[in-house]
């Protein structure tokens, strides 16, 4: 009887030992599970998971569950939320360095952009967020922007005079936004879609596969194909998890981020490649030839402020990467 009370308390022990060691991850993110975010969560989730033999999982929180991205990165920062996949539109609040990257018109298209934020460019900003209280694992991505509105088609810059354009809170966004003539409204994602059906904005700018998966085709009537700005996104941990990874652990992490940037970027591919014919099937009426030279143009004196502000050598680098 005795042996039998002994096995069974041992069994007991290392169940709530097993317990213990497993530790569940809350990962937030602002758009839908079905999103390029999501699916790049879960990858993350399923390679740590894996990774560490399950003593590390992940609860999903898609759809700003736990907050906007701002909310996100400061909860990641106090370490009441674990992993955020967010983009670099709320991130420059938080680590200035990365606004460079919000610069419109800076990447010539997607190959140009993922070789800087996977090269030595990118990886230095990673490393500039520890110092904030944010662990930067990998890129994702969110992709390139495009104007959404209510009101008219934008073929050319001129169009997009004295729209009301609801923009994130990213003073370089608003900044280049204002030479094309738009009313830049920052506000919290959580309340666009509101805002853009009662018509307190006329539109807002966003990537293909954000337009889709939160269906603003049914409030907004117009798309331009402006590609004016390159969104890269990032995995962020806190670092109250990352201290406690055994090196081995670390590596982990890291790998199932890269992982989880292959397939998010994948995601961005398939939306971008497909998505158009679904927005127009919609309803909306896409303009998919923007004059692009006249928004360059319109731009181009903002570029003085942003190379006093970031470096014009550093603005140089990024562009002269092939």
């Amino acid at each position: 009887m005795k042996k039998t009370q002994l096995t069974l308390a041992a069994a007991t022990l290392l169940v709530g030992m097993a317990a213990q060691a497993q530790t569940t991850l809350k990962i937030g993110y602002s758009n839908a599970l079905n999103s390029h975010y999501g699916m790049g969560a879960v990858a993350f989730c399923d390679g740590i998971e894996k990774g560490t033999q399950g003593r590390y999982k992940c609860q999903q929180f898609p759809n700003n569950a736990l907050g906007g991205e701002r909310e996100m990165i400061e909860a990641v920062q106090l370490g009441t939320q674990d992993v955020a996949n967010v983009s670099t539109g709320a991130l420059g609040n938080f680590v200035p360095e990365t606004k460079i990257v919000d610069i419109p018109f800076l990447f010539r298209d997607y190959d140009h952009a993922r070789k800087v934020m996977d090269g030595p460019i990118g990886q230095d900003l990673l490393k500039k967020m520890t110092a904030k209280g944010i662990v930067g694992l990998a890129w994702t991505e969110n992709g390139f922007r495009h104007i959404t509105n209510s009101k008219r088609a934008i073929n050319n810059a001129d169009d997009a005079k004295g729209l009301k354009l609801r923009t994130m809170e990213n003073k370089v966004h608003m900044e280049g936004y204002k030479t094309f003539g738009i009313l830049p409204t920052p506000m919290a994602w959580p309340e666009v879609f509101t805002a853009l059906q009662q018509g307190t904005v006329d539109g807002q700018e966003n990537p293909i596969p954000v337009i889709l998966s939160n269906k603003l085709s049914q409030v907004q009537k117009h798309l331009s194909l402006t590609n004016h700005v390159y969104s890269p996104a990032v995995l962020v941990l806190t670092p109250a998890i990352w201290s406690k990874l055994s090196d081995a652990d670390k590596l982990v992490f890291q790998d199932a981020a890269k992982s989880a940037a292959t397939v998010q970027r994948k995601k961005v591919n398939d939306d971008e490649a497909n998505g158009i014919a679904e927005l127009r099937k919609d309803g909306m009426q896409v303009v998919e030839k923007v004059n692009g030279e006249s928004f360059r143009k319109a731009v181009a004196p903002a570029y003085a402020n942003f190379a006093k502000e970031f470096g014009a050598d550093k603005i140089a680098a990024i562009q002269s990467v092939r």
